[in-house]
């Protein structure tokens, strides 16, 4: 295959082999993968797009309660604070913190999104790019380029690694969707590849060793608020490559060492809910209360 990469260092190799982004790369692997059109692929990853903005636009607006009665409305009042008040975050950041987490209240509520790259984590890519297109009044079809660029270090990510909260703790999938979304607003803001895999690597070093530990073994709590703090780890991170601020261990290596942090960690502390905050007396409570309804 042409355009077949397996690691961050054939993919830049790829791009500057090419004169091509990351999202032009990712495409034509994709045109060779599925005999599809260009053309096709494009209105497939639009489709995607459209998801994660109606999932923003209900949690923001709509009252949405879990299944379970733990999350919902918070993304409501954030936007309230940052609409009305001056904040320490600044406007433009919770705008996307809030978008965030209306995409996993919305999840967490049975409603439509996509898994990006997991159902946990489905939050951080959307409020970041979505957030920024309305800031930088970006063009949907530019929107829909950076995403292809975010699933280039995403399958980079699960070919290496893992994204599997079960597998690899939270720092797996918060950790990956910072990073696919870290890399997608680079490159989007015009950015080369070295600078994307920059920021994704800063963003996996910053939640290195992120457990799982959901509240009763539902992805709400603490998920919500991890989805806020992975969409702000994602802007910092782009704002520092795009400085050219380059992270010290290469982005292919940072990747196998959250793999290895993962195995490391006990299995009380990915997704089974038997440690960290889901074994505190409060989450305990919590977990009787939910399964005794």
């Amino acid at each position: 295959m042409k355009y077949k990469f397996s690691n961050g260092k054939e993919l830049i190799e790829l791009c500057q082999k090419h004169n091509k982004k990351i999202w032009e790369i990712m495409l034509l692997r994709e045109v060779e993968n599925s005999e599809k059109s260009d053309e096709e692929i494009l209105d497939l990853m639009k489709d995607n797009l459209n998801v994660m903005k109606k999932a923003v636009e209900k949690g923001l607006k709509e009252d949405i309660k879990s299944v379970s009665g733990l999350v919902g409305g918070d993304a409501k009042l954030l936007r309230h604070r940052y609409e009305n008040i001056k904040t320490l975050s600044g406007s433009r950041m919770l705008k996307a913190v809030a978008s965030a987490m209306a995409v996993l209240e919305v999840n967490a509520s049975m409603g439509q999104v996509v898994a990006a790259p997991t159902a946990g984590s489905c939050g951080i890519l959307p409020g970041v790019l979505i957030t920024v297109g309305e800031e930088f009044n970006t063009k949907e079809s530019e929107l829909v380029e950076a995403l292809f660029t975010a699933s280039a270090i995403g399958l980079i990510i699960s070919q290496n690694a893992t994204v599997s909260g079960a597998e690899g703790g939270c720092q797996a999938e918060t950790g990956t969707a910072s990073a696919m979304a870290a890399s997608a607003i680079v490159e989007l803001l015009g950015g080369n590849s070295e600078a994307a895999l920059h920021a994704a690597a800063m963003t996996l070093k910053n939640i290195l060793g992120l457990v799982c530990d959901p509240i009763a073994g539902l992805v709400e709590c603490p998920c919500v608020k991890r989805n806020a703090i992975g969409t702000a780890n994602a802007l910092i991170s782009a704002d520092m490559a795009l400085a050219g601020i380059k992270s010290i261990i290469p982005f292919d290596e940072v990747v196998d060492a959250m793999l290895k942090v993962g195995k490391a960690l006990p299995n009380s502390l990915k997704e089974t809910a038997l440690g960290g905050l889901a074994a505190t007396p409060t989450g305990k409570k919590i977990m009787d209360d939910v399964f005794n309804k």
